[in-house]
């Protein structure tokens, strides 16, 4: 019998290529229902959900939870892969019971140059095992490049787009690159610092104000 993670990946995989097959929009829309105030998010992620290079407090999760209303669960652990989020999220789930689960992991896979199918497909596991109970958005990371990162200009992983496209959940693009390519908001090269995960979490938090995720 094949690991759970492994049937996991695979699951995930197969459901990629029947989504391909028959021949799925990738402007199909999903359907947005509006949280109830008692609704918990649930932000799965790496050290940019956990808050490396910021004090207690300071990561964007608690900054959302202080600007939507909602109580907001920080599943962020620093060097995690998407491949370990995945393994992570069924406990999550149950433990948490989330009305709404923000999905932000691929970085250190990308840093460590894993292969792309791998990272791929353990983001469509994630989606797909977060989606069977709650709400799901796909939070894009940008592609680790040096140049970028000196001129400002860094852009989101194209993985991310693919994702979305594959599996239709809603996509918000352009905050991580946003936050890492100026100067100011970063800790270090790879992490923001306070002030970048409150832009970060207030970006984001006006994007789900204006898809109706919350009021």
């Amino acid at each position: 019998m094949p690991h759970p993670l492994r049937r996991q990946l695979l699951l995930g995989s197969a459901a990629s290529a029947l989504l391909l097959a028959t021949g799925c929009s990738k402007s199909a829309k999903p359907k947005v229902n509006t949280l109830p105030k008692e609704a918990t998010l649930l932000c799965l992620g790496d050290s940019l959900t956990f808050g490396f290079g910021a004090a207690a407090g300071a990561a964007y999760p608690q900054v959302l939870e202080q600007l939507t209303g909602h109580v907001v669960k920080n599943a962020g652990i620093n060097g995690d892969t998407a491949e370990g989020a995945l393994a992570r999220l069924p406990d999550l789930l149950q433990a948490n019971s989330p009305g709404l689960v923000l999905v932000s992991i691929g970085g250190n896979d990308f840093l460590r140059k894993m292969a792309p199918e791998r990272t791929r497909a353990a983001l469509t596991s994630i989606v797909q095992t977060a989606a069977a109970s709650a709400q799901v958005v796909l939070i894009a990371q940008p592609q680790p490049v040096l140049m970028a990162l000196v001129t400002g200009s860094l852009k989101d992983h194209e993985i991310y787009a693919e994702v979305a496209g594959q599996t239709h959940v809603p996509l918000f693009e352009g905050g991580w690159s946003y936050v890492l390519s100026r100067p100011e908001l970063r800790s270090d090269q790879v992490h923001a610092n306070a002030e970048g995960y409150k832009v970060f979490a207030e970006r984001l938090a006006a994007w789900l104000r204006e898809k109706k995720y919350v009021a």
